[in-house]
């Protein structure tokens, strides 16, 4: 009987109501998704999707806006989803994936929200790649803990080829999707002129101070982070001294400030050997955008016997780290996502030592090469996945040096980690410690075809190119204009936000 009254009550509701629902029709459904990589899901998911909009999908711009409604939804029923899995969590290392792969969600959830609250072409491409990234990076945890038959409810969903739809749909004319050069002062134009003259001044006026000896607001940079509000500029002095502390920066626009590379140093020892993520191992994780910081080292001190141990996690857009250190071994620097730019760092590591997969430009910058256990050094690890993410790490008029030591070494210049890792090397110093070959197989023949890796100019004696790999995907760059793709103005749109922040760089090659 009871079963009888809900039947009625649903078709009750049915002839009340059918005026106020418009269901796409499916010619037009079949038509739009038939060219996206993934149309299985994008027709399932657009079937079912009721909507108060009586137009037809008329224009690829409005496909994409539903596309990426579809995904938002799929992406906050995936998060309840994941959500009620935690009491089911039979132990730490299960707990641990767990906990990254909700916050990821949350992630995936804001840059969704932020996509479909209009934004350009290019926002659109850079929130849509860091969402895919965050699903990688939640499968990735669950792989590490060992723990991917307990988290397959957290992955098996179709939030990845959705997302992977809006960005073949979204994906600029030019095939490398980069934007003219809008640079101004050497620096991209997204930095806003007082961030600019932080970044110059000898001394920047700070809302809080951090001190060990008690002379500040703080003794830890956790305290001061939790005092941020995420309003306008928010600059945290942090005064020389060695600061033991896990910090998580989530407010927005943050900047730490210290007193030089090695004077100012926050250190940690988290590590996958010890039980964490590599997403988690971070001693200092942003994820606020418009970070910046100065002067300072970024430190993890785990060991390369812990394997993946980050001293930063960088998924800040519009993020810029000016004069500072990253000291680890394995994963040192986790370029996460969105838009990063690194001048006159310092980083040194041994495997995959810059990872992750921003839009990254790194210039002017040491990056030195460490004794690796186990004799063998990869500088990069581009994580691509999807060959309409605009994504990829660039250096450019760096110096790739060794720290000594390296008896029996071999070294590269990177290694695929997904399918369409993106790396360019430009204009850059290259120590004679890298092999030949310049580049590492990740796994057999994985992504040598569809990855791009690119050297362009480059001098030192481990700079020639007569007997690099030959995979389809590897080039030697001849031309100015297919480096330029690469360079500040281009490839991190730079002219549009660096200036602001006051930190040096140039914007073409």
């Amino acid at each position: 009987m009871g079963g009888e009254w809900r039947v009625l009550v649903v078709v009750v509701i049915v002839l009340i109501f059918p005026l106020d629902i418009y269901c796409y029709s499916e010619i037009e459904i079949k038509n739009w998704c038939s060219q996206t990589p993934y149309p299985a899901p994008c027709e399932e998911f657009l079937k079912t999707k009721a909507t108060t909009k009586r137009s037809p999908i008329a224009t690829k711009s409005h496909f994409f806006e539903i596309l990426v409604e579809t995904a938002l939804e799929r992406a906050v029923s995936a998060r309840q989803n994941a959500l009620s899995l935690g009491p089911k969590c039979r132990n730490s290392k299960e707990r641990t994936a767990w906990t990254d792969c909700v916050d990821l969600y949350d992630q995936i959830i804001t840059r969704l929200n932020r996509t479909v609250d209009r934004c350009t072409p290019v926002d659109a491409q850079t929130w849509l790649s860091a969402a895919l990234t965050a699903l990688e990076t939640c499968r990735t945890g669950l792989e590490e803990l060992g723990v991917s038959a307990f988290g397959y409810p957290l992955t098996a969903n179709n939030v990845s080829k959705l997302i992977s739809d809006g960005l073949s749909v979204n994906k600029p004319a030019s095939p490398e999707g980069f934007e003219p050069p809008t640079m101004e002062d050497g620096f991209p134009t997204w930095v806003r002129p007082g961030d600019r003259r932080l970044l110059q001044s000898g001394s920047p006026k700070a809302n809080v101070v951090v001190a060990q000896d008690g002379s500040g607001n703080f003794k830890t940079v956790k305290e001061a982070v939790a005092a941020a509000k995420g309003g306008g500029r928010f600059v945290i002095y942090v005064k020389a001294g060695v600061y033991s502390e896990n910090v998580e920066i989530n407010a927005k626009n943050v900047m730490l400030i210290g007193d030089g590379i090695g004077k100012t140093v926050i250190t940690g020892s988290r590590s996958v050997g010890g039980g964490s993520t590599t997403f988690r191992s971070a001693t200092v994780a942003v994820d606020g955008d418009g970070f910046i910081a100065r002067d300072i080292t970024f430190r993890n001190t785990a060991g390369a016997k812990n394997h993946q141990a980050v001293a930063l996690r960088s998924g800040s857009d519009l993020s810029v780290f000016y004069r500072c250190g990253f000291e680890g071994f394995q994963d040192t620097l986790y370029v996460y996502a969105e838009r990063q730019f690194y001048k006159q760092c310092d980083i040194y590591g041994t495997v995959d030592f810059i990872f992750g997969n921003a839009a990254v430009v790194i210039q002017d910058c040491n990056i030195i090469a460490r004794d690796p256990p186990n004799k063998t050094i990869t500088v990069t690890a581009q994580g691509r996945s999807d060959p309409n993410q605009n994504t990829g790490i660039s250096i450019h008029n760096c110096r790739i040096t060794s720290a000594g030591g390296l008896s029996g070494v071999k070294a590269y210049l990177g290694r695929p980690w997904r399918q369409y890792s993106r790396t360019v090397v430009m204009k850059s110093s290259i120590g004679g410690f890298i092999s030949p070959a310049g580049w590492m197989e990740w796994s057999g023949n994985f992504a040598l075809n569809t990855l791009y890796y690119g050297e362009y100019m480059n001098t030192g004696p481990g700079a020639s190119t007569a007997n690099r790999v030959k995979w389809k995907g590897y080039r030697v760059i001849t031309s100015a204009a297919e480096a330029s793709k690469f360079t500040v103005g281009n490839f991190i749109a730079g002219g549009s936000w660096l200036p602001s922040t006051g930190v040096p760089f140039t914007s073409g090659l």
